[in-house]
């Protein structure tokens, strides 16, 4: 619900927009701790990032689908947290992995 109509980055879904849609869950795994970016597949791993600040979380399907490189995920996960774009090195800062399982579903229509 959150998603449909409480996001601030996009319009509410509108009522005559349903037929089109598709709802999509993700299961997440344990956040991992990341120590070298290196660490970060494109298309496996999502990324979360704590900072003093904000923090920001992006899904794995979100770089593959963008066609993201890895530095690329790393400064559009800061920008998602509203922050500068290499806001991950900033101190107190912490950065996570993870892998997500994905469920989706057309609503009828």
């Amino acid at each position: 619900m959150a998603a449909a109509f409480r996001d601030p980055r996009f319009p509410p879904l509108k009522a005559s927009e349903l037929p089109d849609i598709t709802i999509e869950m993700s299961l997440l795994s344990p956040m991992e701790a990341v120590q070298d970016i290196s660490e970060i597949t494109i298309g496996r791993d999502g990324l979360y990032l704590e900072h003093p600040r904000s923090s920001g979380l992006l899904l794995p399907q979100v770089a593959t689908e963008q066609r993201w490189d890895r530095d690329t995920f790393l400064r559009q996960v800061c920008r998602k947290a509203g922050l500068p774009d290499q806001a991950w090195q900033d101190e107190g800062a912490k950065l996570y992995r993870f892998t997500a399982e994905i469920f989706s579903e057309e609503l009828p229509g």
